[in-house]
């Protein structure tokens, strides 16, 4: 959930339940106040009775009452003088029909005889009068609350937009381009200070990161001749007839070793030309005819581990950097043929904007969240872990999404764009 959306929610909450426990509040006060002048005005009235009782020496009649309806009963005698006030629902002779009223009830002697005299006055006046004061005074409340909060929601979107701006800034943001971070500009201390750190931590992060591309791509360079002049004495030594056969087995193991170095002193090498961005130019490429000639060009290793290699090649035309496409069908080979067993099967698949390649393994299923990882490897391998690394940052460059499965013992690798 958004900031803005929380609070407001939280704003709306507690402005509901304050407005509707206020106008709750309000209204039983109201209510009250109205009852006790019903019951003023009915105690009024029940002294108009006991005086005409009593000048008259007769009971007044019902009907000679306007607004409240009279009621007697005869009693035995007197039990209990207190008086009852209470809320009740009577029909009403005048409206001809059912309301809502307060009544007084008590036992008086009238005329020296004990009576139960109860009268009822109407309420629905005075309730009318309640919801139109209620009304009357909650509707404006209501509505300047709603203002304040369409106000205060502008005001808020108003103030964190520079903090949206910003964020915007940091997603956008990327480490391998020469675009600096773009800073904000905004009037409030707080966002300047972040601001100000956001824009020291990206210079330092990119200066860092400068100087690690900068070493490794120096590094590479400087230990290719090294290694160069290594593997060529041992080369020579390796045809030397003068050898034994434990010196011959050690330089093999020396050979192996440099050269393995140097693979991984190559891989390392197009991995810091594909973070530079130095593989820029595009082409329009003929995927299917790239894929065919790959195919010629490993079918030597492809039957010479007797793999079953079938494929299935739509027409297919990618516009792209075509050293990093022939990077990655060539990873893509190598990875299917190198994890293979003799005898096991490859399957490639180019349909639309997807490109499959499937291969069968002794290896079991890889951890997809870390088979892209640089050096990352299964203990069974003799390679130097940067294969998929390679891959992975090859479709990067390119747009391209790539996905690992594992399904019915084959590991498949798919590339769509």
């Amino acid at each position: 959930m958004k900031l803005f959306t929380s609070y407001n929610r939280i704003l709306a909450s507690i402005t509901l339940t304050g407005l509707l426990a206020i106008g709750i509040l309000f209204y039983q006060t109201l209510g009250q106040y109205i009852n006790r002048e019903i019951e003023d005005h009915l105690y009024e009235e029940l002294l108009e009775v006991k005086d005409f009782a009593h000048v008259k020496n007769i009971l007044p009649s019902p009907e000679g009452f306007d607004g409240v309806i009279l009621e007697y009963k005869k009693l035995q005698k007197i039990a209990n003088k207190r008086e009852v006030f209470a809320d009740t629902n009577f029909y009403n002779p005048k409206k001809k029909h059912q309301e809502s009223g307060r009544y007084l009830k008590t036992q008086v002697l009238l005329n020296g005889k004990p009576y139960e005299v109860k009268i009822i006055a109407s309420k629905f006046e005075s309730q009318e009068q309640i919801k139109s004061i209620v009304l009357i005074i909650l509707l404006p409340v209501l509505i300047l609350l709603m203002f304040l909060w369409l106000v205060n929601r502008i005001l808020i979107r108003k103030t964190w937009l520079p903090f949206k701006q910003l964020l915007h800034n940091i997603k956008t943001f990327n480490i391998n381009k020469d675009e600096a971070f773009k800073p904000i500009e905004t009037k409030t201390e707080e966002f300047k200070e972040l601001n100000d750190a956001m824009m020291e931590v990206t210079l330092k992060i990119k200066s860092d990161y400068e100087e690690i591309k900068l070493f490794t791509e120096n590094a590479s360079h400087e230990m290719m001749t090294p290694l160069a002049v290594i593997n060529s004495k041992l080369d020579t030594l390796l045809q030397s007839n003068s050898l034994q056969k434990a010196d011959s087995e050690i330089l093999e193991d020396l050979y192996l070793a440099t050269s393995k170095l140097t693979k991984l002193n190559q891989s390392l090498l197009l991995l810091v030309k594909i973070d530079n961005n130095q593989l820029q130019s595009k082409e329009h490429i003929n995927l299917e005819k790239l894929i065919k000639d790959k195919i010629v060009y490993f079918q030597e290793f492809i039957q010479e581990r007797k793999l079953q290699l079938t494929v299935e090649l739509d027409k297919a035309v990618v516009y792209a950097n075509r050293s990093l496409i022939e990077i990655l069908i060539n990873n893509l080979f190598s990875n299917a043929i190198r994890h293979n067993f003799d005898g096991g099967k490859i399957d490639i698949r180019l349909h639309g904007n997807s490109l499959h390649f499937s291969n069968s393994s002794v290896q079991p299923e890889l951890d997809p969240n870390k088979i892209f990882e640089r050096f990352y490897k299964d203990n069974t391998s003799d390679g130097t872990g940067l294969g998929l690394a390679i891959l992975k940052q090859v479709c990067l460059r390119q747009n391209y999404n790539l996905l690992y499965t594992y399904q019915k013992g084959l590991h498949t690798f798919c590339i769509t764009h």
